[in-house]
């Protein structure tokens, strides 16, 4: 729920503050890859129309990305275990050195 901005003078009137309370951001559902991308793709609209900043976009694009990365990390590691269980293959993590 967004509120309306409000302006307060300070005792001297020369400063003029406006505080401007954001909307709640609405609950986004990133449960797979398809839906990251449309995630990134409104971000990116919002910057082209000027809603959103353009630094503040990149954070956002880039937090996406990395939520897309253990997403891919996520699907890599089931399908190789399903290979593994498929090919009688146990997987043993490396000796730490000395």
């Amino acid at each position: 729920m967004s509120r309306p901005s409000r302006t307060t003078k300070s005792a001297d009137s020369r400063a003029v503050v406006e505080v401007v309370e954001l909307p709640t951001p609405r609950r986004i559902n990133l449960h797979n890859l398809g839906a990251v991308r449309r995630e990134m793709n409104s971000v990116y609209r919002d910057m082209r129309a000027g809603k959103i900043a353009t630094q503040d976009g990149a954070r956002l694009v880039y937090v996406l990305g990395e939520v897309r990365k253990a997403i891919e990390a996520e699907i890599i590691e089931a399908r190789i275990a399903q290979l593994e269980a498929a090919y009688g293959i146990t997987y043993q993590a490396p000796a730490e050195p000395a």
